[in-house]
């Protein structure tokens, strides 16, 4: 049970990382990027970006549920912290993702725009994700 709570703060914590380097360089730079060059941009971005975060994704996922149905201790904790997963996963979804799909025809500034506002609900639930984290290894 240990090694999997330590898999899963390790894998917010990189998401956190990960995520605020998105939002403060990343997506702010769409709007920088060469405008004839946008959609392999794109392309190379959803590729690069995937083979990084999603195996992170999948293994905060499956050890968030795990926790929350197996774990003897911080119960509440680790319920809360599937909570705030299962709502990033539904904002990637069903917002982050159409968004890069729309980004993919080519440089739409209204849309970058958009990913860059929508993305700091991701931001902030994966810090606070990271901050569930925090609280677990101060008590144990």
């Amino acid at each position: 049970m240990e090694l999997l709570l330590i898999i899963n703060i390790l894998s917010s914590f990189m998401l956190c990382g990960v995520i605020w380097l998105v939002q403060l360089a990343h997506y702010p730079f769409f709007h920088r990027t060469d405008r004839d060059r946008f959609r392999e941009h794109m392309s190379f971005h959803k590729v690069r970006v995937s083979f990084i975060v999603m195996p992170l994704m999948l293994t905060e996922l499956g050890t968030s549920l795990w926790l929350s149905l197996m774990a003897d201790d911080f119960i509440l904790l680790h319920r809360a912290g599937l909570g705030i997963v299962i709502l990033i996963w539904l904002v990637t979804f069903f917002t982050s993702v159409p968004l890069h799909e729309k980004l993919s025809g080519g440089y739409d500034e209204p849309t970058v725009q958009k990913l860059v506002n929508t993305n700091w609900i991701r931001t902030l639930l994966w810090t606070l994700k990271s901050v569930l984290g925090i609280l677990i290894l101060l008590r144990l």
